[in-house]
C-alpha cells in the first residue's frame, strides 16, 4: 500500500510537469520496466524508453505489449545517449541521475538529444528527508544499490541545470511523509497541497527546464 501511494503521488507530478500532447516525441531515460513510457504511451506520445538492463527493457516490452500500445525500448546509457541531436521535444528520467558518477555530463548528454525549446523533466530522490535517512541506513549495513546512491536538494539540482545551460528551471516536490504505513495513509491527501508550498522534506523532487532556443543561444 505504501509503495502504491508514493508511486501515484510521483506519477501525478511528473505528468503534471511533462504536460502530455498527442504526438510529443518523449525520451524515458532510466526506463525500468516500463510503468511511466507505457503511461505516456496511453496519452498519445511518441516514446521511446532507454535503460543499461537488458532485463528491465525485456520487462518493458511486455508491459507496453500487455497495454496494447506503441513504443520503441533500447539498451543503452544515459553517459552515451545512441541517438543524433535535437530528437525530442521532452527527456524524462526518474530516480536515474541518482547513481551516476557524472551527472553534469549526463545532462549534458541529455540536452544534446533535446529539440530547442525542449522540456527536461528529472525526478530525484530529495537528499533532506526521513525517507532519504532510511536508505542511507541501508547502504550502511550492506545494500550495494543505497550505498552508491547521491540524494540531492532543490539547489543541487538547479545548479545542475544552470551548469547545462537550461533556462527557466523549477524545482517542485512530493511524498513528504514518513516512510510508515499508517502515516503515508494519514498524510498522503494533504501532500500535493504541501508541495505547492515548499520542497522541504519532500523524498521525491522534480525539476523542470527548457533548452533554449537557437536564437536565444545566440543571444538575439
Amino acid at each position: 500500500m505504501l509503495g502504491r501511494i508514493t508511486d501515484t503521488l510521483e506519477e501525478r507530478l511528473l505528468l503534471e510537469r511533462i504536460g502530455p500532447a498527442p504526438g510529443m516525441r518523449v525520451l524515458d531515460v532510466g526506463c525500468g520496466d516500463g510503468v511511466l513510457t507505457t503511461r505516456l504511451a496511453q496519452d498519445g506520445l511518441e516514446v521511446t524508453g532507454l535503460d543499461t538492463s537488458t532485463t528491465m527493457i525485456d520487462a518493458a516490452r511486455r508491459r507496453v505489449k500487455a497495454a496494447g500500445v506503441q513504443a520503441e525500448l533500447i539498451r543503452g546509457n544515459v553517459a552515451e545517449l545512441p541517438f543524433p541531436g535535437e530528437q525530442f521535444d521532452c527527456v524524462v528520467s526518474v530516480a536515474t541521475l541518482c547513481f551516476v558518477d557524472d551527472p553534469d555530463h549526463a545532462i549534458r548528454e541529455v540536452v544534446r538529444v533535446l529539440n530547442p525549446g525542449g522540456q527536461l523533466i528529472l525526478g530525484e530522490l530529495g537528499r533532506r528527508n526521513l525517507w532519504a535517512a532510511q536508505r542511507r541506513i541501508k547502504g550502511w549495513f550492506g545494500s550495494n544499490l543505497w550505498r552508491a546512491a547521491h540524494f540531492r536538494s532543490r539547489a543541487d539540482l538547479l545548479a545542475l541545470a544552470d551548469r547545462a545551460g537550461l533556462k527557466d528551471a523549477a524545482v517542485t516536490g512530493a511524498v513528504f511523509y514518513p516512510p510508515f504505513g499508517l502515516a503515508a495513509k494519514t498524510m498522503a491527501p494533504i501532500d500535493p497541497w504541501i508541495g505547492r508550498w515548499t520542497t522541504l522534506g519532500a523524498a521525491f523532487l522534480v525539476l523542470n527546464a527548457t533548452k533554449p532556443c537557437k536564437t536565444h543561444l545566440m543571444g538575439s
